[in-house]
């Protein structure tokens, strides 16, 4: 029955788009993100449907979309760099088998990030592809933040519709991705057009906003639970009365204390003293590692490098210590990165993550740029500019965070909430060039001569 549920639904998605080519472009973030071919049984897991409708949003926008209003930007350029540099990384990489499996799905995340922006010419476009993202994250954290508040969850043992990790599935990504999302569920709340702003969205939004806060205590993340707090201090530029705002966070966090589970407490307890737990011990450890492989390595060694370390840990106390104060010690051999930071140090060199931070920390300046260009304007087809460049830095920013623990360098949903800053960045731009709009030092200058 569930086949059958999502072959209607996918095969209705895809005959609209034959109308409205756009919708292709929608479609392939919907099965990008939620892989219903994974969580099919039998009827389009066996097919290419994620290529299929890869193509079809290609060809659509070659032959049907109207090009005169197409802005490239500089970010697509760096995209772009760091596509052919992954590419030269993979060709003389440590591991030529396993690279090329990377490989296989970073191009298609890097390629569709920088296409994407090509298609986002109008407001309605930029609201359509933010809401398709929404709701696409909408339908695994609403499944972890039902899983979660009946009792379920535990590290390692939330299943989030699909029981393997890819994707937004593993837990720790999914955390990072769920708070980050909900600075643009807020603005959908307040801006959106395609369901209008009445009680029944706004319910709609703080319930999805909850099982977004769910995804991190289901998972036990320790990763979510930082992202949070930062989403927590990044809301204090948005609020008008602070302290008011700060008070109430303290008591909501106060009431929720007593209903976490113990192992989410424990676990969340290791914060204090990474030396206390062994998996925190193993991620500093590789990080060690991973900076003296660059120093020998400067260019990296190419996608799955992490895979020829060898490491020796050392925990404080736990299972294998007579006491709280003596040491355990843990060989390990072929642990993952588990941030993004030393996953690009690693596997692309100094090149690669030089790259890699230029686009990210570009993205959150180009935002603050709109955010106080159109926070003052009076006109009301330009009120929800500002709020949306808000809500994709902050988004941003929560990501740029979460990626210090978890290895999500290349993570597709990531990139398109780039795709996103850059449309709206080339759709404000555009505006002003056909408005005529110029930057107040010019005018300065002219009325001062």
């Amino acid at each position: 029955m569930r086949d059958l549920a999502f072959v209607a639904f996918l095969f209705a998605f895809i005959g609209v788009g034959f109308r409205k080519p756009f919708l292709f472009v929608l479609c392939y973030c919907y099965i990008d993100i939620v892989a219903p071919q994974r969580l099919s049984y039998f009827l389009i897991n066996s097919i290419p449907i994620s290529l299929i409708v890869f193509i079809l949003a290609i060809l659509g926008w070659l032959v049907a979309d109207d090009k005169r209003d197409t802005r490239w930007s500089g970010r697509q350029t760096l995209m772009l760099l760091l596509l052919l540099y992954c590419g030269i990384t993979t060709l003389q990489a440590d591991f030529p088998v396993e690279a090329l499996v990377k490989w296989d799905w970073v191009w298609k995340a890097l390629v569709w990030a920088i296409f994407l922006p090509l298609t986002l010419r109008t407001k309605l476009r930029i609201e359509a592809l933010a809401l398709i993202m929404l709701l696409s994250a909408a339908a695994i954290a609403i499944a972890g933040g039902i899983k979660t508040a009946a009792g379920g969850g535990g590290y390692g043992s939330l299943q989030l519709l699909l029981n393997e990790n890819y994707g937004l599935y593993e837990g720790s990504t999914m955390s990072t991705v769920a708070i980050s999302i909900i600075p643009l569920i807020l603005w959908l709340r307040r801006h959106g057009t395609v369901f209008p702003p009445d009680w029944r969205v706004s319910l709609f939004a703080f319930a999805l906003c909850f099982a977004c806060m769910l995804i991190p205590v289901g998972t036990q993340a320790r990763t979510g639970l930082i992202c949070l707090g930062v989403f927590a201090i990044l809301s204090l530029r948005a609020v008008k009365h602070r302290f008011l705002y700060m008070a109430g966070a303290a008591l909501l966090v106060a009431a929720a204390i007593p209903f976490l589970p113990q192992s989410y407490t424990t676990r969340m307890e290791t914060l204090e003293d990474y030396r206390v737990d062994q998996s925190a011990s193993t991620r500093v450890a590789v990080w060690a590692w991973t900076w003296n492989y660059a120093k020998e390595h400067p260019f990296g060694g190419g996608f799955e490098a992490y895979r020829q370390n060898r490491l020796r840990v050392e925990t404080i106390g736990g299972a294998d210590a007579a006491d709280a104060a003596d040491t355990a010690v843990h060989d390990e051999r072929a642990r993952a990165y588990h941030s993004a930071y030393f996953e690009m140090l690693g596997e692309q060199g100094y090149p690669g993550l030089a790259l890699w931070l230029l686009l990210h920390v570009a993205g959150i300046l180009q935002m603050e740029r709109l955010r106080r260009r159109y926070l003052k304007t009076r006109r009301a087809e330009e009120q929800w500019i500002a709020p949306l460049a808000t809500a994709l830095q902050h988004g941003h920013i929560i990501y740029l965070v979460g990626a210090l623990f978890v290895g999500i360098a290349f993570q597709p949903f990531i990139y398109m909430m780039v795709a996103l800053e850059i449309g709206l960045s080339t759709y404000c731009r555009r505006r002003e060039r056909q408005a005529g709009w110029r930057t107040m030092a010019p005018r300065f200058a002219e009325s001062a001569a």
